[in-house]
């Protein structure tokens, strides 16, 4: 199959000839975005069938995946139904929308499609990092409904290493999704409320990734880079920002090889299952990296969080 940005599998447009020969569907879809990207410009692909049909897309390009059983999506399901109520927003239209487990036992992001008929179908699935409470300037990451939007722009990370030896923001080029100032609880102290920026965003690729499925952040969602990568080339949370694409802004955060969605959400869930005993689908991270990493994370290598 023929790959686009990242490595990341460009979507077929031709819908009417995707089930008599997909492989020259996406051949071609891959043909014309680059040229439309050699002529400074970029177009909205358009998903085959429906926007869960970029569930086997994840599994191509996402590396570092989960394979949750049936019953286990229906119940994330519910309660992304259960968050997004009781934020008044019962009634979206078909988009994307990124749920995280912040629970220690689960540290998870999922990744779900509202369809038409206001059913949740799965996409996948990857590991996580978020809040770690007992040191100073870690929050534990906030639960609710964050919406992705302009007021607070996202950006990408320059790669450079800070004095631990850690690229907090993981490799150049990584997008930084931004949701802004937030009230969180500190994991530290009296655990009183108070802000922090809330980010989610790719991590060090040679130490901290390898740590992904534990709390080690700031307050932060460290995400793997195939995820990044993902989210970032089909524009899923990106409802806000392909709006003012197409009122004629220019962006420069987004690529301009990009293949948006149709479906662009803006939602982050953050939900906290409560799980006291961890599933056999979300493994602790392998205990040959925990040595070698344990002191870095411990001395603090998070880009994000923030007091004030």
């Amino acid at each position: 199959m023929n790959q686009g940005m990242f490595g990341l599998p460009c979507i077929a447009a031709n819908r009417a000839r995707r089930d008599a020969a997909p492989r020259l569907i996406f051949a071609a879809a891959c043909c014309a975005l680059a040229l439309i990207s050699t002529h400074g410009g970029t177009a909205a692909a358009q998903d085959p069938g429906s926007g869960a049909d970029l569930a086997s897309v994840f599994e191509q390009a996402v590396d570092k995946r989960l394979v949750v059983p049936a019953d286990e999506r229906a119940a994330y399901a519910q309660r992304l139904d259960v968050a997004l109520a009781a934020a008044g927003l019962s009634g979206l239209e078909p988009q994307y929308v990124v749920l995280v487990d912040r629970s220690p036992a689960v540290q998870a992001a999922l990744i779900y499609w509202r369809s038409p008929d206001a059913n949740w179908l799965y996409i996948g699935a990857s590991p996580v990092s978020t809040g770690r409470p007992g040191t100073y300037d870690h929050f534990l990451t906030p639960l609710g409904v964050f919406a992705h939007t302009l007021q607070n722009m996202d950006f990408r990370a320059e790669g450079t290493f800070n004095d631990n030896g850690i690229r907090g923001y993981g490799r150049k080029g990584m997008r930084v999704f931004d949701f802004g100032w937030v009230v969180s609880e500190r994991g530290w102290g009296r655990h009183e409320q108070s802000m922090m920026r809330l980010q989610m965003h790719a991590t060090d690729p040679d130490v901290l990734e390898q740590e992904l499925g534990e709390r080690h952040s700031k307050g932060c969602i460290r995400i793997p880079a195939r995820l990044d990568a993902f989210i970032d080339h089909y524009g899923l949370l990106d409802a806000d920002y392909e709006r003012a694409v197409r009122d004629g802004e220019s962006l420069w955060d987004l690529r301009p090889d990009r293949e948006p969605t149709r479906w662009p959400g803006r939602y982050l869930v953050v939900v906290d299952s409560g799980r006291q005993e961890r599933p056999a689908w979300t493994p602790r991270p392998s205990a040959r990296h925990e040595s070698k990493s344990a002191a870095k994370v411990a001395a603090g290598s998070n880009a994000c969080g923030g007091l004030v």
